[in-house]
């Protein structure tokens, strides 16, 4: 086996496809043969709260959000920035996180983090719903 791999994000199932939620959540992580690093690429349509106003922290790991294209408005515990392409957001281990896209243009986000902890814990109710954001459910 070589050492290295490969993948086309779009040759990678979308766990939201058939469901409610709007958008694509595409773990790389498998499809890679990643021991050490996992990799989502989570797509955000306009006017869009994927996450239906929750949140969610991790308690051991933490996580980098590369804002590749579009404007995503983040919340990491009560701190709320929109976020500009390119960017990166680096998120610790115990800190509250959501983000969502009120704007006009679609938002291409790559999550990545240690592989293997499954340490996170979903917060209900972490913000308002925005008007901007509208919800699909």
């Amino acid at each position: 086996m070589p050492g290295f791999a490969i993948v086309r994000a779009d040759d990678v199932d979308d766990a939201y496809a058939g469901s409610d939620v709007p958008g694509e959540f595409r773990k790389l992580t498998d499809a890679l043969g990643a021991e050490q690093l996992s990799v989502t690429l989570i797509r955000i349509p306009p006017h869009c709260d994927m996450e239906q106003s929750t949140g969610h922290t991790h308690s051991e790991i933490e996580e980098l959000y590369i804002v590749a294209k579009g404007t995503i408005t983040f919340r990491c515990d009560e701190d709320i920035e929109k976020v500009t392409a390119p960017a990166v957001v680096r998120v610790s281990p115990g800190t509250a996180r959501s983000h969502r896209n009120e704007g006009e243009e679609p938002v291409e986000i790559w999550a990545v983090s240690v592989a293997g902890h499954q340490d996170a814990t979903k917060i209900d109710d972490f913000w308002e719903a925005s008007p901007e954001a509208r919800q699909r459910r």
